[in-house]
């Protein structure tokens, strides 16, 4: 909307992906401000809170009357800001949409399950969930690759050239690439506020190589894969950030309300998507470091009781792991918070360092 008004009436600021990205940002962040003290009256006005696993530490079942599907409002807060603020005739921002939309929509049905069946595990079927997701992804990997709009090279971090040209595997790759970034974020999303700002600090660290890539002075001189047209995802990530802003103000520790699916899915998805079209599949790992390390847990506690019947942690996602050992949920999530910090300043040094 706001680049109609530099086509039809020539106000030129809006033709700067800067000040729609800064524009989007407070859209979404008084949007989200505005609606979620009415959200969270309204969920709890319909009983619709958060079912706490019986194995979850003690101190987690004084939260099974905290609502849930906050993520509702992120989704809906950021998709207004991106209609105001995005050129969705851009086709990677159209995609981006489109992501954010379709793993919000799984998400959301997947908490409906869960609030109706008042269990954690009374939600999707893992199968259904999975299938749901890949089925999804896959159709915008599929989409990226016949458009013939990004190129099929891999990259390593810290190195300019690219290693690998991957050919019709990039379906499958991206597929997965956002898929297990949309899980880790929502294995995360386990205390209050865990998820929310390696979130945002994953898309600000995103946020600049995509938009450095599309830029095409700035990617030949730090000697980034240049990819034409990728700068308007900016200003969705902005949209995402300052939604998530707004709910961090109500899901800081001792949360008012929790993401939820609805959210942490779609945003796990984005950042999977901004990896995918800024060339930075591999980085991710760095960028978006807690979440993996939160994923690694998982996967090396299932594989090592099924082969072992001995757990290496005392539970897993590792952030139980130390709420078991006793330490609080606040420095829990403040240490991850600067984990997350660390990883994604040391990954931005690969702007420079390549």
């Amino acid at each position: 909307m706001l680049y109609w008004f530099y086509q039809i009436f020539h106000i030129n600021i809006f033709q700067y992906i800067t000040v729609r990205a800064g524009i989007a940002f407070f859209v979404s962040l008084i949007i989200s401000m505005i609606l979620m003290p009415k959200f969270i009256k309204w969920a709890k006005s319909k009983n619709a809170k958060q079912p706490i696993y019986s194995l979850a530490p003690q101190s987690h079942q004084s939260k099974g009357e905290t609502p849930t599907m906050g993520g509702l409002v992120i989704v809906f807060s950021a998709l207004m800001a991106i209609l105001i603020c995005v050129k969705l005739s851009n086709v990677f921002a159209l995609m981006g949409f489109v992501v954010i939309a379709l793993f919000g929509f799984i998400g959301i049905k997947d908490d409906i399950s869960k609030i109706i069946g008042k269990n954690n595990t009374a939600g999707l079927n893992a199968k259904t969930k999975f299938l749901m997701q890949f089925i999804s992804a896959l159709t915008i990997s599929y989409f990226l690759y016949s458009s013939s709009l990004l190129n099929l090279d891999l990259y390593i971090p810290f190195y300019k050239h690219p290693v690998l040209n991957i050919g019709w595997f990039a379906v499958i790759f991206w597929s997965l690439v956002m898929v297990s970034a949309s899980n880790a974020v929502n294995l995360t999303d386990g205390l209050d506020g865990l998820a929310t700002v390696p979130s945002i600090l994953s898309m600000l660290s995103l946020g600049v190589f995509v938009y450095i890539s599309g830029h095409a002075v700035l990617s030949g001189y730090l000697l980034l894969p240049k990819v034409s047209g990728i700068g308007e995802v900016v200003i969705i990530a902005a949209a995402l950030i300052g939604a998530l802003v707004g709910f961090l103000w109500y899901n800081c520790y001792p949360a008012d309300v929790f993401m939820g699916d609805s959210g942490s899915l779609s945003i796990g998805a984005f950042i999977g998507y901004m990896a995918i079209i800024s060339k930075n599949e591999l980085l991710l790992l760095l960028i978006g470091f807690v979440f993996v390390l939160e994923t690694l847990s998982v996967i090396l506690q299932v594989g090592s009781f099924k082969t072992r019947k001995k757990r290496i942690f005392l539970m897993a996602p590792i952030h139980h792991h130390f709420e078991i050992k006793g330490w609080a949920e606040n420095k829990i999530i403040v240490r991850f918070w600067i984990i997350a910090l660390i990883s994604n300043i040391i990954a931005l040094t690969a702007l420079k360092i390549r």
